[in-house]
Formats: structure tokens, C-alpha cells, sequence
């Protein structure tokens, strides 16, 4: 009687969600990778690009008309399982990468060449702060590398192996590195938003307009904005955005401040809205 009083409890909470905002539907692009994330150039006009992900595979696609460019597969040299979300800088697409769902859960940032998606470069993270869902870089002229990357590691509530050691969705973590990986500073998401990942995990993110994080879960078609908190380890929750998404990664274009993309994982499509986002306090 009491798990079915605690799931109805949840059913009503999930159910009475109130959107502060709703984004306007853009464009939909047809993309056979749109199963994991998508990674948008932070540039307009010719040759400027989105890149749709899926765990084995890249397809690049002209951000203005859809038009297929190139594509990327893993191979027997390159054997990468799980890919998802990705970030473009200076002429690379950075992926996070990890070997969900086996045990013990491992971790690496696989790079690739934009112009040619040729797979140039990896770091990996080993056994760490749990599966790397997604990763951005952020500006910050204070940082003594004129910016840090932000991670997103996650974890399952949802039994997805025989792990002994596996962590509940809880444990999920917004991570700060160096330009070398190197973590300096780490925070978790706070219960209201972690009520919304279960029982799966943050499978997107990235810094937006405003100055504010953003998020997204495995399934549902909402954006979290989220805040640094001034004390503390625990983000805080400033609106859900409805998203006409399916979780997964999005990415924020640089070159049209507003503009995200996500993805519709059952119709294969990326999606490019336009969202207004308050200023984080």
C-alpha cells in the first residue's frame, strides 16, 4: 500500500509541473544520429554546421538547410560504445564518452577534427566521479586559463547491471576542470530537479544566456535552468523550460544567443528553439 500511495504521490508531482516559459520551435532536421545528443558550430553563415550523435557514430549536417556534410563511425581501431554529448571549440568537437552500461563505469573525452570528423585526440578519466554524460567550456577571464570545462557525470537509479558498488541517481554531479582535466570544484543538482532525472540521470548540459546552467534528463521534454549557489554544494533550480525534446543532450549556438538545439531521439530529428531565459541572481 505504501509504494502504490509513494508512486501515485509522484505521478501527481510529475503531472502538475508548471512551465515557467515554453520555446519556440525553430527548424527540425532529419538525422539518422539523432539518438544520444547534437553539437552546434558557434558560427554563422557558410560552412557553419550541427553534428548529431548517436553511441557509435557522427553525422554532420549544414545548420541551415539540413544538408548531410560527413559522418564519422566507430570501428575496430576506434571502438567507442557510448558516446553523447559534444561541444565545438576552436575547430574540434569534443565528446563525452564512457562504457555505460558495463562495470566498473569508465570515462574519456574523445575529439575530433570538424572539418573532417577525423577522430584526433582522447583523454580519459578512468574509473571517476561515475558515467560522463556531457561536457561544455566556459569563458571566464578570472580562470587562470581564460575558462574551465564543466562536466556531467552521472548516475542510475534504475538497475542497469550488477554493479556492487553503483550509486543512485543522487550522486549525480556537475564537475569544474582545467584546461588538463584536472577537477577543481564540483557540485550536485538539488531534489527537485533529481526527482525529474529519476530514475535515470542528467544526459545533457551546458552553460546558456544569463549566465545559467542548463540540463536536461534522460526523457522528458524539459530544460532546467539552473545557478551556481553562493554557499554550499547544491545548484539551484531558477525555471523549467518546456522543450519539445526527448532528454538527451542539447547545445546551446553560440551564434544566436537564444537558440538551443536538442533532439528527438523516436523521430530522429534535431530540433533548433528559441528559449528566453531570465538572468541567474
Amino acid at each position: 500500500m505504501f509504494l502504490r500511495t509513494v508512486g501515485f504521490v509522484a505521478f501527481l508531482v510529475s503531472a502538475l509541473v508548471a512551465y515557467a516559459r515554453d520555446a519556440e520551435v525553430l527548424r527540425r532536421f532529419d538525422a539518422p544520429e539523432a539518438v544520444q545528443g547534437v553539437a552546434v558550430d558557434g558560427h554563422a553563415g557558410e560552412g557553419a554546421a550541427f553534428y548529431a550523435i548517436a553511441n557509435g557514430a557522427i553525422g554532420k549536417y549544414d545548420k541551415r538547410t539540413g544538408k548531410r556534410l560527413g559522418g564519422w563511425r566507430a570501428n575496430d581501431d576506434l571502438p567507442l560504445r557510448h558516446l553523447n554529448a559534444g561541444v565545438v571549440r576552436d575547430g574540434r568537437l569534443y565528446c563525452a564518452h564512457s562504457n555505460f552500461p558495463q562495470w566498473p563505469e569508465t570515462s574519456s573525452v574523445e575529439v575530433f577534427d570538424t572539418a573532417t570528423l577525423r577522430h584526433i585526440d582522447s583523454h580519459s578519466f578512468g574509473i571517476d566521479e561515475g558515467s560522463l554524460t556531457w561536457i561544455d567550456w566556459r569563458d571566464d577571464a578570472s580562470e587562470p586559463d581564460g575558462g574551465a570545462w564543466w562536466a556531467g557525470f552521472a548516475h542510475y537509479s534504475q538497475h542497469v547491471n550488477d554493479n556492487p558498488r553503483a550509486l543512485p541517481t543522487p550522486y549525480t554531479s556537475l564537475v569544474k576542470l582545467d584546461s588538463r582535466w584536472r577537477r577543481l570544484a564540483g557540485w550536485v543538482f538539488p531534489p527537485e530537479v533529481l526527482n525529474r532525472f529519476a530514475p535515470h540521470s542528467s544526459s545533457g548540459g551546458g552553460w546558456g544566456p544569463g549566465g545559467l546552467l542548463s540540463a536536461t534528463g534522460h526523457d522528458r521534454p524539459e530544460l532546467y535552468l539552473l545557478a551556481l549557489p553562493r554557499c554550499g554544494s547544491t545548484l539551484r533550480l531558477v525555471e523549467t523550460v518546456a522543450l519539445p525534446i526527448q532528454g538527451q543532450a542539447i547545445a546551446w549556438d553560440r551564434s544566436d544567443e537564444g537558440v538551443v538545439y536538442g533532439i528527438d531521439r523516436s523521430k530522429r530529428q534535431v530540433i533548433a528553439c528559441r528559449v528566453t531565459t531570465p538572468t541567474g541572481r
